[in-house]
């Protein structure tokens, strides 16, 4: 079948399951609200197919992401709202808008100028929409991820000169943080020190996430790939401890550091 025919087919499996006489009790019951978090996390499945380099695995989920898609506009269609062709416009319009350099006449030298481009574009739809904020900031949704709207605001900073001149001071101003953060430790019990110590972190990982984008690596990938070493080697340790005859549970915590650095050895070993 093709693209346009699996779509029709998917929109009216979708429509059939919000069937208010013969439809599925769960999708029914669903509005924007509860399905927002599966939203988030189909996308955050998609990106660790690609992570894992499973392009079997990210047809899946790109599919798991298309249906959210799908399930929105079919909610928002049933309000008189929008529908799915009116989003699919809507992304359309805007790519073309946004890309001058393909659609119209406009000229451009690489892809700084096209960001260029892309930004004045933007703050001219704002405008256009009655936006009156007109800063650099402006536009930076306040519904991401923490981490990932840290880089975006260092970002457009930067595009107006506000930024470190390279790493090297930021390694300073991380270091800077850090310490005040041992400094709030050192202040007595967390649990009364807790509002100055969330600040000092909150400092410091915003400066660990600007010393990503000069490094010009993606936070959450990092993380992402952070997360998936220390799994891996926690399974290890876990799995070593179990031919001995022992649990985790049971190891007092230098037996338990004795068994992590083997499972660093081990992957270390070609």
């Amino acid at each position: 079948m093709t693209a346009t025919a699996e779509l029709d087919r998917l929109l009216g499996i979708m429509a059939r399951l919000r069937d208010p006489q013969d439809g599925c009790p769960w999708d029914l019951q669903q509005d924007f609200s509860s399905i927002a978090p599966y939203t988030i996390e189909e996308a955050y499945e998609v990106a660790d197919a690609i992570d894992r380099g499973d392009l079997v695995d990210l047809q899946d989920e790109l599919g798991d992401l298309l249906l959210q898609v799908v399930f929105h506009a079919q909610m928002a269609s049933e309000q008189g709202a929008f529908g799915f062709a009116d989003v699919a416009r809507s992304i359309s319009d805007k790519m073309q808008r946004r890309h001058p350099h393909v659609f119209a006449q406009v000229q451009v030298d690489g892809a700084e100028d096209v960001n260029a481009n892309w930004d004045a574009i933007k703050r001219a739809e704002r405008a256009a929409k009655g936006h009156a904020d007109t800063s650099a900031l402006a536009g930076i949704s306040r519904g991401l991820p923490e981490w990932q709207r840290a880089m975006k605001l260092q970002a457009r900073a930067a595009r107006v000169g506000f930024d470190w001149p390279g790493p090297a001071p930021v390694i300073d101003k991380v270091r800077e943080e850090l310490d005040e953060v041992a400094a709030e430790f050192a202040h007595g019990a967390v649990e009364d020190n807790h509002a100055r110590l969330q600040e000092e972190l909150g400092d410091l990982l915003f400066v660990c996430a600007n010393l990503a984008r000069h490094a010009k690596v993606d936070v959450g990938a990092a993380l992402r790939q952070a997360n998936h070493k220390f799994e891996r080697r926690f399974r290890a340790m876990e799995a070593q401890a179990g031919a001995a005859g022992q649990s985790m549970a049971a190891l007092d915590l230098e037996a338990q550091e004795q068994l992590w650095q083997q499972a660093k050895a081990d992957e270390a070993t070609p």
